[in-house]
């Protein structure tokens, strides 16, 4: 199986773009901007949400499902939410279609099946579920409201890109309710902290968790606290949001609960999602030019097992060694996989899965089975010895440990590395070109400073770190005094 694959020094977007198609991810679909999600790939997902799932449930959440259409005028009910989202809307104006009459088999829309009301495909669920919440929610006793929704959503984007941005696309949303002011806060913070721990524990990718400026801030937010991951070209990637929405939609959609007191108040909420982009996060944060490099606790397939043989009579044999193994493994909830295709040689095998990025692989031959040793090889470091089938399944669970560590270790390193002190801009400018990364610099708190910045470099205020000291300084570019450093860097 050959990979062809495009070097990462040479074009890392088409490296991108190509091993997520080659190594069965996605592809593009017949539907301008959207994806279809290969079996592959949507196991990978998949894994994803049962441990996102998982954690939200250990936080007290509840799932439920709202409708994807969006009645026009509720969308519009908080306005600055209207205005984030609305160059990304896609509405419906009809709900009819009819035969045209002068081109046969063809179908036109019935101008007499226009809707009273347009509807937005939603791009994000705040509005249906607060309009919602105006019904559920009456005294302090309903309160906390804990609630999450697996999705898709719509954004019309102009420029789309595999996972990273595509005009649909799937997601959770997090969406709650409180009764005070510091417990929407803590909400908000704790829904952070899960992303991250899922980010740096099962994804092997560090972040830094920080808030927002206020012009990245979230349409409708008092404060969005997100996590920031870089990616192996510089290049940073948001990879989760969290915000705190004060009262704003409560007063949208006047949402109000009899208190302690029995005086009404406004509650105060919380939204918070991650998305399918974190798929996009995975491939490029620790895959290389041989293919995907996954962390095990996100490898739909852990180990592989390649059997190597010339006769029938070592087949049969290998196999019934390798039934043993199997079990061995599963019983420790090792995912594996017995490649006992006869269609395809050792050698295509090898490649497929180191393509498809399996953590381990095991190799078994007539050799392995007279030694009683079996060939186990490493997809993140592609190393390979020869270990004693004695004890081989707590090795191999070590051995999956020890990759996860690995992997978490090499990207924390690489983004340590590349996270810069800068104090005047043309050290900033010059770089952001050359070296890429995060760049913790002095900013005078100004939109007009961020806006020139970006105009300039195309680079943005990623996060003011939530653990960055507090530093009096001159901003970088206007000379402005400043509180502290924040992190600019280029972003996809």
């Amino acid at each position: 199986m050959s990979k062809n694959l495009t070097k990462r020094a040479e074009d890392y977007s088409k490296w991108y773009n190509e091993l997520v198609v080659k190594a069965d991810l996605a592809e593009n679909s017949a539907v301008r901007g959207c994806m279809v999600i290969k079996p592959y790939g949507y196991a990978i997902w998949e894994k994803m949400q049962a441990e996102l799932d998982k954690k939200f449930k250990e936080t007290g959440h509840s799932n439920a499902y709202f409708p994807l259409f969006v009645p026009k005028s509720m969308f519009e009910a908080e306005e600055k939410n209207a205005e984030g989202f609305a160059k990304e809307c896609a509405i419906v104006t009809h709900y009819r279609l009819k035969n045209d009459p002068d081109r046969k088999g063809k179908l036109m829309v019935d101008p007499n099946a226009k809707l009273e009301e347009e509807l937005i495909v939603r791009p994000t669920s705040e509005a249906i579920i607060w309009s919602t919440y105006k019904n559920w929610i009456q005294s302090y006793r309903d309160l906390p409201l804990l609630i999450n929704q697996w999705a898709n959503v719509v954004r019309w984007e102009m420029r789309t890109r595999l996972f990273l941005r595509t005009a649909e696309f799937l997601w959770q949303e997090g969406h709650t309710a409180h009764a005070t002011e510091a417990e929407a806060i803590a909400e908000s913070v704790q829904m952070m902290n899960v992303y991250a721990d899922f980010a740096e524990n099962f994804m092997a990718i560090p972040v830094v968790k920080g808030i927002k400026s206020e012009s990245e801030r979230f349409a409708g937010a008092v404060e969005t606290y997100c996590i920031e991951a870089l990616m192996q070209d510089g290049k940073a990637l948001q990879a989760g949001t969290s915000h705190f929405l004060g009262q704003n939609f409560a007063k949208a959609f006047d949402v109000k609960f009899a208190n302690a007191e029995g005086t009404q108040d406004y509650v105060w909420g919380t939204s918070w999602g991650v998305s399918t982009r974190l798929m996009g996060a995975l491939v490029m944060t620790h895959s290389d030019d041989n293919g995907l490099v996954l962390p095990p606790n996100l490898a739909p397939i852990q180990v592989v097992i390649v059997p190597i043989y010339k006769s029938e009579e070592q087949f049969e044999a290998i196999t019934k060694e390798v039934d043993q193994l199997v079990l061995a493994l599963r019983k420790l909830n090792i995912s594996v996989k017995f490649d006992n295709r006869t269609t395809h040689k050792p050698g295509f095998k090898f490649n497929e899965y180191e393509l498809k990025g399996v953590p381990v692989r095991i190799a078994i031959g007539p050799n392995d089975l007279e030694n009683g040793t079996y060939e186990v090889a490493r997809r993140d470091t592609l190393t390979k010895e020869v270990v004693s089938k004695e004890g081989i399944e707590i090795y191999i669970q070590n051995l999956l440990e020890t990759i996860q560590e690995s992997m978490f270790s090499k990207a924390l390193n690489y983004r340590n590395e590349h996270i810069t002190k800068v104090d005047s801009f043309d050290e900033f400018k010059n770089l952001l070109d050359s070296k890429g990364g995060f760049f913790a610099a002095h900013w005078d708190g100004t939109a007009e400073t961020e806006d020139k910045i970006k105009e300039l470099t195309k680079a943005t205020i990623r996060c003011i770190p939530l653990d960055s000291e507090k530093e009096q300084g001159y901003c970088m570019f206007s000379g402005k005094p400043s509180a502290g450093r924040v992190l600019f860097a280029k972003a996809y």
